[in-house]
This record gives C-alpha cells, sequence and structure tokens, in this order.
C-alpha cells in the first residue's frame, strides 16, 4: 500500500470487528438486547493503545462492529503486522472468531474493486475442480498448493497442470460452471459497492470459461483470465500467452485505475495467494482474504473468520446500506 503522508498519519482510523459465526463470543445472547460494548467487552483492555475516542457501534448487530481511534503520530498503519500489541489483540480476537483490522477513515468508502476469483470470490479453486472432474484431482491439487503458497512459479505451474488435462472433454467446463459455489456475500459486496458507485472487475489467474458466467451472475463490470486452448471439444493442453499472472493483475489495477480516473488509493483488491499479493500492496486497501501464510505475514488488513461481506465492513457500509 502507498505510504501515508504526514497529515494522514494523525487522522481517524476505524478499528474494525467482523465475524461471520453470529453466535461465536456469547453463549446465550441476542443482538438487539446488547450493545456493540458488550459483545467486545473482553477485548477493550487490549486496543487502549490505539487511543479510541468514541463508542463501539454495530455495523451489522451480532456480526460487525466498529469503534473510531486516532493514534499518536507515531503510529503507522501500514506496519501494524509488526506493531506488537496490534498482533496481541488479533491473537485474542481470532480465538473468539473474530477478525480486527485497521483502516484510515479517509477515503474509506473505494472507487474500483478489483477481486481473485478462485477461492476468493468463488469457495473453490477451478482448475483443481476440473482435474478431479478429469480423473486427476490429486496430481493438480499438489502443484497448486505449492503455486498459490508461492512456491514455484506461476507461470510454470499453470502450464503444467494445463498439459495434464490434453485430450478430456471440453464439456468438464460446463459441468464445473454448474457445481462452482459462489462464497457467501460476493453477491451482495458487488451489488452494494456498483449502487454506491464503485466499479467492479474480475481479475483472475484462472480461466475465462469460469470467470465469465461468475462475472455476469455477481454483476462485475467485466472480467479478464487465462484462455484454455479446445477444438473438436477436445482441451489441447496449452494456454494462450501472455499468462495473466501476478505482475498482470496489478497492471489491471493501474489500467482501471487510470481510465477511470480514480486514485490507486480508492481501490480495493482482495485475494488469497500469492499471486495477489503485488496488487493488494499496490491498493490503497488490499484485502488478504483466508490469505495464504506468505499474504498473512505481508497484508496488514486481513479476513480469516469473516464472508465477503467483510469487504463492506471494512469501508464503513452498514448491513441497512447493503443491496440484499
Amino acid at each position: 500500500m502507498p505510504p501515508l503522508t504526514a497529515g494522514e498519519r494523525t487522522m481517524h482510523y476505524a478499528l474494525v470487528f467482523s465475524t461471520s459465526t453470529q453466535s461465536t463470543n456469547i453463549e446465550s445472547w441476542s443482538a438487539s438486547k446488547l450493545d456493540a460494548s458488550a459483545w467486545l467487552a473482553d477485548l477493550s483492555g487490549y486496543w487502549a493503545f490505539l487511543q479510541p475516542h468514541a463508542d463501539v457501534n454495530w455495523l451489522d448487530p451480532g456480526l460487525a462492529a466498529e469503534i473510531m481511534c486516532q493514534p499518536g503520530n507515531s503510529f503507522t498503519a501500514e506496519h501494524i503486522n509488526n506493531n506488537s500489541d496490534f498482533q496481541a489483540l488479533r491473537d485474542v480476537a481470532a480465538a473468539r472468531h473474530l477478525d480486527v483490522n485497521l483502516v484510515p477513515t479517509a477515503q474509506r468508502q473505494k472507487k474500483l474493486l478489483i477481486a481473485d476469483m478462485d477461492s476468493t470470490i468463488i469457495t473453490s479453486e477451478s482448475l483443481d475442480d476440473l482435474a478431479e472432474m478429469a480423473g486427476i484431482g490429486d496430481k493438480v491439487a499438489t502443484i497448486t498448493k505449492r503455486s498459490i503458497s508461492g512456491e514455484v512459479d506461476f507461470e510454470y505451474a499453470l502450464l503444467e497442470r494445463v498439459a495434464m488435462l490434453s485430450g478430456q472433454s471440453n464439456q468438464l467446463f460446463s459441468n464445473l460452471i454448474t457445481a462452482a459455489e459462489l462464497t457467501p456475500g460476493a453477491i451482495v459486496l458487488v451489488q452494494t459497492m456498483r449502487a454506491n458507485g464503485a466499479k467492479c472487475y474480475l481479475i483472475s489467474g484462472g480461466f475465462d470459461f469460469m470467470t465469465r458466467p461468475v462475472a455476469e451472475l455477481c454483476g462485475f463490470h467485466d472480467h479478464h483470465a487465462n484462455h484454455m486452448h479446445v477444438s473438436d471439444g477436445k482441451i489441447l493442453g496449452t494456454v494462450k500467452t501472455p499468462v495473466l499472472d501476478r505482475k498482470a493483475k496489478l497492471n489491471f489495477l493501474a489500467h482501471y485505475c487510470k481510465i477511470h480516473g480514480i486514485d490507486i488509493r480508492e481501490a480495493v483488491t482482495v485475494g488469497d495467494g500469492a499471486n495477489d499479493l503485488a496488487m493488494l500492496k499496490a491498493a490503497g486497501m488490499g484485502v488478504a482474504f483466508a490469505g495464504q501464510p506468505i499474504l498473512r505475514d505481508t497484508i496488514s488488513i486481513q479476513l480469516n473468520h469473516t464472508d465477503l461481506l467483510g469487504l463492506l465492513y471494512l469501508q464503513g457500509y452498514r448491513r441497512d446500506h447493503f443491496i440484499l
């Protein structure tokens, strides 16, 4: 993420708590009978270093709350992963299945969304699922795991896995589309941001036969992905080049900022793997969604216990603002 200016370092931050498991923290309770302060009472001693100056308020009763803070001038949110006090707060919250994130309130509601597809907008890795249908799931999944963790080069891993599908029927594409599942909150995320004027794009290192229906279902303005060659109803085992990789995702972020006249600080990006790292680091709000260790070690904003509605909470949207 671009470094904050001196003025931004003195500005307010929103400390956002969120989860997708409503009954996680209190054994028997009704959100309508408890305020957000009570929901988070056992964590309150952990955030004093952030100098909160307001009460805790609900964004989504029982699921998300926020408190406004104004840390000292020496505090920098981009280095939060190295802040022992914040990590202690995050660890205690995680034990209660809560995500905790700190976001600047300036330019908080973003004008551009760039989202990864596999294990982000949809719940699984589409190439792994395709291979499973073809009877070679274990071989492909092993390579995928190493690729998304950053252990092997993305392009090399992609070409190697696609080659294993050579000769398979492209009917597998339709079967995969039918079986795919959207991550909870995906449609609401895109539709809510669109309704508030944001541009939304699905950018995937996967394949366009899959991004097209997913983008249409969610309401993305457009989509970009790799293209697998097919002839006479058979998968040829090759991919159109150049391959859409980590650098390409970053380039699309810059491209859409430029054509829409959007400052990169007003962009939110989301993804789970090493291939997403560059665009997450570059955007004003880069979010690691159930991220691989390489992202959890690097990206300060993380959603590990919250579905895709978490991106709306981070931007300050309340439940009554959602397009359901």
